[in-house]
């Protein structure tokens, strides 16, 4: 690359990663038109209204701003959410990410009804909060706000793995995110310096005015694309 940038977002450039995108064409499309592609999940929504929803929806509107945001396939304001444990997805039909109980052809509402019978009474371990720690092209990458909520957080996806019936092969080591976007095409060598310096300006803002990013307690959902998740059980209530 003809400018030097932080490891993570390499790979968002064309010079160091000229490969597609990994969902194009079947989460989205080259026109950032979002496809159907069903499954459950279990997420957090952010706090509709909240001062650090604010500051999310800023940083987001500032991307959009960029000349170049066409390469990116933004998902609704209504959208936003932290994953807190994948659930299983149309074309994901294979183990390790199905429960080896159950077929793998089993419809994707069959297997949502099946997760709410066992979601049912699932205590969790309590509300946590989070924090910004990076600022990417798809959007934010997130942790606890402090180690008894990273824990917390651990935990959760821990106790969620026995009724969902299996381990993501990156279950210890997952990423916390918020999607903003998916990639359409890599972005520019050249657009680096600009989008590195957008990011760490975004980055400081949340620093100063939202060390906390407010949540809703997790929920399980279904979705037929990336576009909207429907909260079909809060969990962790009594």
């Amino acid at each position: 690359m003809s400018v030097s940038v932080r490891p993570s977002l390499a790979a968002f450039f064309a010079g160091s990663n000229p490969k597609p995108p990994v969902h194009l064409g079947t989460r989205y499309d080259t026109s950032g038109n979002f496809l159907i592609e069903p499954g459950n999940t279990v997420v957090s929504h952010l706090v509709s209204g909240s001062p650090s929803e604010a500051v999310v929806l800023a940083v987001r509107d500032r991307m959009l701003a960029m000349q170049d945001a066409d390469r990116l396939a933004f998902t609704p304001v209504s959208s936003l959410h932290m994953t807190l444990f994948q659930g299983i997805i149309e074309y994901r039909r294979r183990l390790p990410y199905w429960p080896q109980d159950v077929p793998l052809d089993t419809s994707i509402d069959a297997m949502t009804r099946l997760y709410l019978e066992r979601l049912r009474g699932f205590q969790g371990f309590g509300p946590f909060n989070i924090k910004v720690v990076e600022v990417l092209p798809t959007g934010l990458t997130v942790a606890g706000a402090t180690d008894d909520d990273s824990r917390i957080m651990r935990q959760w996806r821990d106790a969620l793995a026995v009724p969902f019936g299996y381990r993501h092969p990156d279950h210890d080591a997952y990423v916390f995110h918020i999607t903003f976007a998916y990639q359409i095409q890599r972005l520019a060598d050249d657009r680096a310096a600009a989008w590195q310096d957008l990011f760490d300006d975004c980055l400081a803002l949340f620093e100063q005015q939202a060390p906390v990013i407010e949540i809703k307690a997790p929920a399980f959902c279904s979705f037929r694309d990336m576009e909207h998740f429907e909260e079909l059980l809060v969990l962790g209530r009594p």
